[in-house]
């Protein structure tokens, strides 16, 4: 199901309905198009109607950010759990180690798909990362026939939002993966080179003001939540 935010559509499932979702896609090869909805997107969707055409024609789009579960209370929605986009990818190898389901990491500097490889190996014993690409490959060609050649069903794609899921849209028509998903800055969290909130931050849904703590001038990006709030209930009185 899926509710929409200010002109944005949201699923309002929790990642257990979301799993069985997009594994019956895998089953079924419909492709779909994972992305993280926050505030600070909607925003923007609002004043690009390019970026709200993205949003909303992807297949599946999950609550990243406090503020949609906010949003959806305040108009009696149905967003009770945030999906962040890191732990999205986590579920979904977390599950495709359990079914076998191949997975191609591409995207970051080079080393860093590598080393997120590594280290979701250490995690999920028995993944099957059939496949690693950095983002500075600038021959698309050679991008498309890599993931061809080793069939993966899952495909993520870390190069930043929206760029990541540009390149996916602009590609998937002639992609072997099923299931695609951008995932911006997630290969360096698992590569160990950038930090992710601690455990209790992330559970208190307080991993916004841990980052703006430790980098101040995030301020301005911050910024859009109450004005998106403000906007959620002037759209609830019209």
């Amino acid at each position: 199901m899926k509710e929409t935010v200010l002109g944005v559509k949201v699923n309002t499932e929790d990642y257990d309905g979301l799993m069985v979702e997009v594994f019956d896609r895998i089953e079924r090869k419909d492709k779909a198009l994972v992305v993280a909805i926050n505030p600070e997107k909607i925003m923007k969707a609002k004043e690009d109607p390019s970026l709200m055409a993205l949003l909303n024609n992807a297949e599946i789009q999950i609550p990243d950010g406090i503020g949609v579960i906010l949003a959806s209370k305040l108009q009696k929605g149905q967003i009770t759990a945030r999906v962040t986009g890191v732990d999205m990818m986590l579920r979904l190898c977390e599950e495709g180690a359990k079914r076998g389901k191949p997975i191609f990491l591409y995207g970051g500097k080079p080393g860093v798909a590598d080393k997120a490889k590594a280290k979701l190996e250490e995690m999920y014993p028995g993944i099957q990362i059939v496949g690693t690409q950095d983002g500075y490959e600038k021959d698309n060609e050679v991008v498309r026939a890599r993931i061809n050649a080793v069939k993966p069903d899952l495909l993520f794609v870390a190069m930043g939002s929206p760029r990541q899921e540009n390149w996916i849209n602009d590609n998937r028509d002639t992609l072997h993966p099923t299931i695609y998903q951008g995932v911006g800055g997630s290969f360096d969290v698992l590569a160990g080179t950038v930090k992710r909130a601690p455990e209790f931050w992330q559970k208190a849904n307080l991993e916004w003001f841990y980052r703006l703590v430790k980098e101040p001038s995030r301020i301005g990006r911050q910024m859009a939540l109450p004005k998106f709030l403000l906007e959620v209930m002037k759209s609830k009185k019209k």
